[in-house]
């Protein structure tokens, strides 16, 4: 009875497995590029292709390992199983997805499409339309981005602007996000490559149809080394990806640039109107302190100076004077101050005091001992 109840248990929790397993929706293509489209739970697809539970537990990391002469491709929204014979895109139901799959990768396995490992096994021509697809999905990405974070940068580094538009910094800040998330794309997409080619085994591996077809294997040992094709399509894409990357560094480094030079502006316009205040400041000062005499004159004190009618346009002129003078001294004080210092000036006492034979002596003998001197310095750096 214990025996019984314990089996009864196990198919009673099977069930309940089986119940509540995922379903996934699969679409599968064949070497001739014919689709078939099905839905099957995830037991039973394991079970099927040979596999165990965890190699169908896909996540948004990049990766592409074999198992049990299965080649499972995880990236991003892609889930692919690649055999010997077929395709398998688990969960396809994605708009761009679905685009890219019904119009151009059946074409593509069955050799209508550009792809260069056409007269090769399968899995070549799958491989590379898996890649050619996440590279053209990344080349997209930056198409967008570049023209926007260019046409941004021109309208924010303009010396005319005295402010930022705070606009054009929120674009620029997304556009800076979206870029951050391309180049992670990117450092992810080379490194599971870089992975795959320091591995002679797992490039080994990846050429399955070496391994199941006899005639695949005579023809790999009679001169086609298949995995060196293999090798040299890994780092065909794994180039594109780095020219991808140097762009988006570019990119990087531009939106840097601009930054400063945006700083540079915004302190220039700000060093402008700080010296404009000065300026006024001591205009002020230089006028308040000559007016203390029309403050004197303007006492309620009575004097023999009041009585000539020329003492008033005397005193304001030499207020004004006195305020314009002092003034000029101040700006020229601010002048010394605040310019930059001129370069030290050469003399050319040598050209005076020495004839033309002398100059091209001396002028010789400096050259060789700066050279001298400069080499001597290289050695000890």
């Amino acid at each position: 009875s214990g025996k019984f109840y314990q089996h009864a248990t196990t198919e009673a929790s099977q069930a309940t497995l089986a119940s509540v397993s995922p379903v996934f929706a699969v679409m599968k293509f064949d070497k001739e590029g014919n689709t078939t489209y099905f839905e099957k739970k995830k037991t039973e697809l394991y079970q099927e292709l040979g596999l165990q539970a965890r190699d169908l537990r896909f996540q948004h990391l990049m990766s592409i390992a074999t198992r049990n002469n299965r080649i499972i491709v995880r990236m991003e929204f892609l889930k692919a199983v690649i055999t010997p014979e077929f395709l398998l895109i688990l969960d396809y139901r994605n708009l761009n997805l679905e685009h890219w799959l019904i119009n151009e990768l059946a074409s593509q396995l069955a050799g209508e499409g550009q792809l260069v490992t056409y007269s090769l096994p399968f899995e070549f021509r799958a491989i590379e339309a898996i890649l050619q697809y996440r590279i053209s999905k990344l080349q997209g990405r930056l198409n967008t981005l570049q023209p926007q974070i260019l046409e941004t940068l021109e309208a924010l580094v303009d010396p005319k602007l005295l402010s930022v538009d705070r606009s054009k910094l929120h674009i620029l800040l997304q556009n800076g996000k979206s870029l951050s998330e391309l180049e992670t794309d990117l450092k992810v997409f080379k490194e599971t490559i870089l992975e795959i080619l320091d591995e002679e085994e797992v490039i080994e591996e990846l050429c399955l149809s070496k391994w199941t077809d006899p005639q695949v294997f005579e023809e790999s040992t009679s001169g086609i080394d298949h995995a060196e094709e293999m090798e040299l399509l890994l780092e065909n894409y794994y180039r594109q990806a780095e020219d991808l990357a140097n762009e988006a560094r570019e990119l990087r480094v531009l939106i840097d640039d601009s930054e400063s030079i945006i700083f540079i502006n915004l302190d220039s316009h700000r060093n402008v109107m700080m010296r404009l205040n000065l300026q006024l400041t001591m205009g002020t000062f230089s006028l308040s302190l000559f007016g203390l005499i029309g403050v004197a004159f303007g006492m309620n004190l009575e004097s023999s100076l009041e009585e000539d009618p020329r003492i008033f346009w005397l005193v304001t002129g030499i207020m004004f004077l006195g305020s314009g003078l002092i003034w000029r001294r101040l700006l020229s004080f601010l002048g010394r101050h605040l310019e930059p210092p001129l370069p030290p000036h050469v003399p050319a006492v040598l050209k005076k005091t020495q004839p033309a034979a002398g100059r091209v002596e001396i002028k010789n003998n400096l050259k060789a001992e700066t050279f001298g001197l400069s080499r001597s310095t290289l050695t000890n750096q």
